[in-house]
């Protein structure tokens, strides 16, 4: 037994050893040189080679969404890489679909720049800036959300343009239970025209390293880092009818979405599916109180999935597409579809409004684990 055992240590030695070799050999020894890299056919950058796509990109001031700090958990840095990237790597398969590997489509975040290369991302990710900010305010709205607002303190950038709808990627420094900067992403929840200001809702997260953070360190007056805008989901410009949908801090590009329409003072019907578990976990009230006196075809339906018998409430119960099933009624009408929130509630909701008439390719969400 104690052969196997030291031969089992001899053998994780060896293993470990030559990874280290490996590694400081990638680090300090190879020289890649001079590299180029091809944006969009239209932007090329010569930079060092060595280092991740994801990093050099974020040296050119060139922001690629990335919740796990380039750690390769996430999935969320995928470009696509028409040449010199290298075969793709086993740390990517668990992120990458077979529509993805056919397209070639990789993630940033594993792959060196070692030789010239040419990519695509999205034109509006040269919009996306590093900002700096202050904790003007945060609150407690539930026992497990905080209201946060931040301030912009930067001065180049000293303003953000964003769509109704889209997020940022909030920066945690290292703390006592992250040694490593942790970066996430969070919906902003004010309004377009503040533009300096960002409001964000945090949950927490059990373990969760930007939640622990969030709720546990910071402060009014501490400063922050993210940067943004990002993200497709957003209000459309038209006139169709609006179907919301959200659960938890999923409500704040909806609050978004709502103080955009107060600010065109549009007339479009909008209808608010919000599910929660107990009337604790409501808030927001007042907000939605302003948004039924200011918008005249505007109507909030808050749904309790879990209501305690001690509370009394009368309204909606059960999972928030049941409201939609009992509430909504079919049309053929053009309507759209907003929904943010948990996998599981998009999925289910996306079935109940497409019984309702609702087309796919008119309703957008954005999915948060």
């Amino acid at each position: 037994m104690s052969t196997i055992l030291i031969t089992i240590g001899v053998i994780t030695g060896i293993t470990t050893l030559l990874a280290l070799l490996l590694t400081f050999a990638d680090a300090f020894i190879a020289d890649y040189g001079i590299k180029k890299i091809l944006i969009n056919k239209n932007k090329e950058l010569e930079i060092e080679g060595g280092n991740t796509l994801l990093s050099t990109l974020v040296n050119e001031k060139i922001f690629i969404p990335s919740a796990c700090g380039g750690k390769g958990s996430c999935g969320y840095c995928k470009c696509k890489v028409n040449s010199g990237g290298g075969p793709v790597l086993a740390t990517e398969l668990p992120y990458l679909s077979k529509g993805d590997k056919e397209n070639n489509i990789r993630l940033s975040c594993q792959i060196k720049v070692k030789e010239d290369m040419e990519i695509e991302i999205p034109e509006e990710l040269f919009n996306v800036k590093a900002y700096k900010g202050v904790v003007e305010e945060i609150v407690d709205i539930t026992d497990k959300i905080k209201f946060v607002r931040f301030k912009i303190t930067s001065n180049d950038p000293s303003t953000i343009d964003f769509n109704a709808g889209q997020y940022i990627q909030l920066t945690a420094p290292p703390y006592p239970s992250s040694p490593e900067e942790v970066y996430r992403a969070y919906s902003i929840a004010s309004a377009t025209k503040d533009k300096n200001h960002i409001n964000l809702l945090i949950g927490y997260v059990e373990d969760g390293l930007l939640t622990t953070y969030v709720h546990q360190h910071l402060n009014q007056g501490s400063s922050v880092n993210f940067t943004g805008p990002y993200g497709d989901f957003y209000l459309q410009d038209t006139d169709a009818e609006i179907v919301l949908v959200a659960v938890g801090t999923g409500m704040a590009p909806i609050l978004s979405i709502l103080y955009e329409l107060i600010d065109q003072k549009s007339q479009r019907k909008a209808t608010f599916f919000f599910g929660a578990r107990t009337k604790s976990d409501l808030f927001m009230l007042e907000e939605m109180d302003i948004f039924e006196r200011e918008l005249p075809n505007f109507k909030f339906i808050p749904t309790l999935s879990r209501p305690n018998a001690e509370e009394e409430w009368t309204g909606e119960v059960g999972r928030v597409n049941n409201s939609i099933e009992k509430i909504l009624e079919y049309s053929d009408a053009p309507r759209e579809a907003y929904l943010c929130g948990s996998a599981p509630m998009i999925d289910s909701t996306v079935d109940s409004l497409l019984a309702k008439g609702i087309r796919e390719d008119k309703i957008y969400f954005d999915k948060f684990d």
